[in-house]
């Protein structure tokens, strides 16, 4: 189902459903993370973007530049460990749900 930018839809917890997937897709990102043997330099720049984003997504409809902005650092971090484009890719996917920020 197409929606516009703007429409949400609550789930019956009462929690819009762009929210839950996001949270969704940054746990398994920060697990995936926390397991993956290897050390790189960004590592701590990424879990301290998924934590910024875990908790803007607790805290309701989060800031779509703030969301974007942490993408961008987390994939600045870890786009080069192929191990975790798919956990990366889902919270792109998510981030895309809240649309356009309004100006």
């Amino acid at each position: 189902m197409l929606r516009s930018v703007g429409q949400t839809r609550v789930t019956r917890s009462g929690e819009d459903p762009r929210v839950t997937e996001l949270r969704a897709a940054v746990s398994r990102l920060r697990r995936e993370l926390a397991g993956h043997p290897a050390e790189f330099a960004d590592r701590g720049i990424a879990e301290d973007e998924l934590a910024a984003m875990d908790a803007m997504a607790v805290s309701g409809v989060p800031e779509i530049r703030r969301l974007r902005r942490s993408l961008l650092l987390i994939a600045g971090a870890v786009g080069s460990v192929s191990a975790l484009a798919g956990g990366l890719t889902n919270v792109r996917n998510a981030v895309e749900m809240f649309g356009e920020p309004k100006i």
